[in-house]
C-alpha cells in the first residue's frame, strides 16, 4: 500500500522523481510501473494500472444517463492518461495536467493506499490547515463507518 510523504521538485520537462517505497510497492504489488494519472480535488491522482482497471470495472455499472455521472465521467475519466516510471525513477506528467492541478516547481506526493496524489507544495499546505481543521470530526465519521 502506498504511504507517507515525500517532497520533491519537478524538472523543467515536467519530470518528478517517484519515491524508491513508492516504486518497491508498484513493483512488488503490482509487478509494473505503468500508471494511470488523472486530476481530481486540486492534484493528480496516480494510480497503478491494475487498481485504475478495477475503478473502471465499479463505474461501468454506473448509470449513464445520470447527469452526475456523465459529469464525473467528462472530467475524471476523459483527462486519465497511461504514463510509465522511467529507468531513472521520474514520471512525465503531461503539461496540460500539469497546468490543471497548479503544479509549480515544489511538489508533495502523498501516499493514499492503493494510488498516490501530486499536489503542488502551496495547494498541499493549505489542503493540510483544512484537514487538522475538520480532524476530529472526520475521524468520529470514519470511525462510524468502520462500526467503532
Amino acid at each position: 500500500m502506498f504511504r507517507g510523504r515525500f517532497e520533491h521538485t519537478i524538472d523543467s520537462k515536467g519530470r518528478v522523481s517517484i519515491p524508491s517505497r513508492f516504486r518497491e510497492v508498484l513493483q512488488s504489488q503490482y509487478g509494473s510501473e505503468d500508471l494511470v494519472l488523472t486530476v481530481y480535488d486540486s492534484c493528480i491522482v496516480a494510480f497503478p494500472w491494475e487498481e485504475w482497471r478495477r475503478w473502471e470495472e465499479r463505474l461501468k455499472e454506473l448509470p449513464l444517463l445520470r447527469a452526475e455521472t456523465k459529469r464525473f465521467f467528462r472530467y475524471f475519466l476523459s483527462g486519465a492518461v497511461d504514463c510509465r516510471i522511467d529507468d531513472h525513477g521520474r514520471l512525465l506528467i503531461p503539461a496540460q495536467m500539469r497546468v490543471q492541478a497548479q503544479l509549480k516547481k515544489e511538489v508533495v506526493l502523498v501516499g493514499m493506499l492503493k494510488g498516490f496524489e501530486i499536489w503542488d507544495k502551496e495547494l498541499w499546505q493549505e489542503e493540510m490547515l483544512r484537514c487538522q481543521e475538520m480532524f476530529d470530526k472526520v475521524s468520529e465519521t470514519i470511525a462510524e463507518w468502520m462500526g467503532f
